[in-house]
């Protein structure tokens, strides 16, 4: 039985007379209106992939915050094409986006998890907002229960006091929570002026998810340092206020067989001659790096170590081009708006500097790039660049990996603050701050035998292919099953 029938088989026997209850900030499908009837879209999401054909499969209800001001229904049943379950639609107004996801979520709880040395901004309006969106997803889900038996598996850091909102109400419901991004050390956590309740909160879950060992940890030394709590090092659980939360580690992974499928499909066959005949004229050697434009992604330190390589190992200059693919997000905040300034000026820079005719050594899309193109660009790479100065997994490393063929792959050169690099042990890992040496890796890299370049690739292959996106759903789901057992 392979990984997706494994979970389905799970959830159909397991939790056969259990509702299912998703909760997360952003939905599961995105309906566009116009005059010719409803455009459905399923947003490029590990989350979805891995769960939204579970929830097909067995029903339940997916709960979610809707942005259109526009979009009046509540309760949908989706997909349209194949109604399978509930999506319940949390409408939140301009100042609540702007308090709870813009003001609480991304300025204050995003860099006081990333260890990326930007100050969160701690504003207590945002603090209400936030307060006030976690209580309408509590009171949504409640609704939606009623008085049924429900499993509730709450998503991310916008959702921290949902936990607890939910045993309030109905001590009995099994409520699982997963933190997707890191969760630093206590002295960097305990100067959020609202931990205690924030950590209050996720301690009201049953089963508490992290990706790696390390974030767990970092938890547990936060709850010793700052509640009156007893702490099981031994079980990895917390025992508060009468309730024992178990604290394990789920790393998030990638839909290994639906990529296969993908890779050989027409779409990315057309893609992939597109780039070959572009590439062929115009470089040697091609690396790509995929991101949202964040300060967490190193992108800055990226581009610092290619124009290392090039100033020290000048015969790579006119053979190397790396393509980055990265929209803007969140322009609007200072350090977001900062740092897409700071991109732009350094590519021009660089590329100014190693300019010859018709040759530039970095090229930058910041539009909207399609999947089937950018699995297609990651086939024609003869190395990734993921260099995120802290990230809790970075699913595009595994993408880039699962892309590559049998032989004469490519190779990634993988930040170690990464979550994933404490799974993919045959990438290349390096210090993002450490220009020079991340600079000398490249040509390390660019210069790798073929040999020992595919016998990385079969190693990392067959990781991911036995640890995809559903083997992390059935972990985490068969041990909220034993907590609810015990």
């Amino acid at each position: 039985m392979d990984s997706f029938e494994g979970l389905k088989d799970l959830v159909h026997t397991k939790l056969r007379e259990t509702l299912l209850v998703v909760a997360s900030n952003r939905e599961p499908y995105i309906h566009l209106y116009g005059e010719e009837g409803i455009t459905e879209i399923r947003p490029p999401s590990g989350l979805v992939t891995a769960l939204d054909p579970v929830m097909r499969a067995v029903g339940g209800v997916w709960v979610a915050s809707n942005w259109d001001l526009q979009v009046e229904e509540e309760r949908v049943q989706i997909p349209i094409a194949n109604p399978s379950y509930t999506l319940r639609r949390i409408h939140l107004s301009k100042a609540q986006q702007d308090g709870f996801y813009y003001g609480f979520s991304n300025e204050m709880l995003w860099p006081l998890c990333h260890i990326v040395h930007i100050r969160p901004s701690f504003r207590r309006a945002d603090w209400e907002r936030y307060v006030e969106v976690n209580r309408l997803f509590a009171e949504a889900i409640l609704e939606e229960i009623e008085d049924q038996n429900a499993l509730v598996w709450v998503q991310d850091f916008h959702l921290a006091l949902v936990p607890r909102l939910l045993k309030e109400a109905r001590p009995d419901l099994l409520v699982g929570h997963f933190w997707h991004i890191p969760w630093p050390n206590p002295e960097a956590f305990r100067i959020c002026p609202w931990k205690r309740e924030l950590l209050e909160g996720l301690l009201a879950a049953d089963l508490l998810g992290f990706h790696i060992r390390y974030h767990c940890d970092n938890f547990l030394k936060t709850v010793g340092m700052e509640l009156e709590a007893r702490v099981i090092d031994e079980v990895s659980a917390v025992q508060y206020q009468n309730h024992t939360t178990s604290v394990k580690p789920f790393p998030i992974s990638i839909d290994y067989q639906g990529i296969k499928r993908d890779l050989q499909g027409p779409e990315v066959k057309d893609e992939l001659g597109k780039i070959q005949k572009l590439f062929r004229k115009r470089r040697e050697f091609l690396a790509v790096g995929v991101d949202r434009v964040d300060y967490t992604k190193g992108i800055l330190e990226r581009i610092q170590a290619i124009d290392r390589f090039l100033e020290k190992y000048h015969e790579y200059q006119g053979r190397f081009v790396y393509l980055g693919i990265g929209s803007p997000s969140r322009v609007h905040l200072h350090e977001y708006k900062r740092l897409w300034s700071d991109v732009l000026d350094l590519i021009e820079t660089v590329n100014w500097r190693y300019r010859a005719e018709q040759y530039r050594p970095i090229l930058f899309r910041d539009e909207h790039v399609s999947y089937p193109r950018i699995l297609a660009y990651y086939m024609s790479a003869d190395l990734a660049l993921v260099s995120a100065l802290h990230d809790g997994m970075n699913l595009v490393a595994k993408e880039f990996i699962v892309s590559q063929p049998e032989e004469d792959p490519g190779i990634l050169i993988l930040s170690q603050f990464t979550g994933v690099a404490r799974e993919l042990h045959e990438a290349i890992l390096v210090n993002p701050y450490d220009t020079e040496v991340f600079a000398d890796t490249i040509k390390t890299v660019l210069e790798m035998p073929k040999e020992e370049r595919e016998r990385r690739n079969r190693w990392l292959q067959e990781w991911i292919r036995e640890h995809d996106i559903y083997w992390w759903a059935s972990s985490f789901l068969n041990e909220m099953v034993s907590l609810k057992r015990g």
